[in-house]
């Protein structure tokens, strides 16, 4: 059942309101079969309204993305402290990523699942997010080496491609995590901790892997 219609609602309230049932809405049924009836019927607004407000089905999709897409970076962004040891701000990180991608199951299925199947303009949505923290991540990298006092001048190609794959795999793992029952955000950010700090670490004592002759 959808929320009691509320004529006097201000329109930024209702905006949102629009944008929370059409994020459920992709989330759990995916973009192509959503439909603008039941995203209008699920936030307690006419069809109409919906399309007045959010103008198409493309263009409401885009809203969710870019609301979605902003909340996660500030959260990631707010979980960091600066100052503390370079494996705390990771942590802390990492932590306030699964945190927020568990606690929000439809946004993050939009973003990692939904926007990057249906089109270049959703997609390309969701690659700014990504870059924005990918450019976080290599600032936390970077500050960790110099902080080490080993290794403060790692190539920044070599950098970038860490704080790549530290990225990609923590998407892969909160894909999981949000569907294997019983791992909690803490429980992901701490495997992930595991699988990437101790390398992160002999990379900058200077003990690089290579393959073997």
């Amino acid at each position: 059942m959808g929320a009691v219609k509320n004529k006097r609602m201000p329109r930024a309230v209702r905006e949102q309101q629009m944008l929370d049932a059409a994020v459920h809405t992709f989330g759990q049924r995916g973009y192509r079969a959503a439909s603008m009836d039941e995203i209008a019927e699920l936030a307690g607004v006419s069809k109409p309204l919906v399309y007045l407000y959010l103008n198409s089905k493309e263009d409401l999709f885009t809203a969710c993305i870019r609301r979605e897409a902003k909340a996660l970076t500030a959260a990631v962004r707010a979980g960091v402290r600066p100052g503390l040891p370079a494996d705390r701000q990771l942590w802390d990180g990492l932590t306030a990523f699964f945190t927020h991608t568990a606690q929000n199951p439809d946004a993050w299925s939009v973003l990692h699942l939904q926007a990057r199947t249906h089109g270049e303009p959703f997609a390309a949505e969701v690659t700014a997010m990504r870059e924005e923290i990918v450019a976080f991540v290599t600032q936390l990298i970077v500050v960790a080496a110099r902080a080490a006092h080993r290794n403060p001048s790692l190539p920044e190609r070599e950098v970038a491609g860490l704080a790549e794959a530290l990225v990609g795999a923590a998407e892969s793992l909160a894909a999981w995590a949000n569907t294997a029952p019983g791992v909690s955000a803490k429980q992901a950010a701490a495997t992930l901790m595991n699988f990437a700090w101790a390398g992160l670490g002999d990379l900058m004592e200077g003990r690089p892997w290579a393959p073997s002759a």
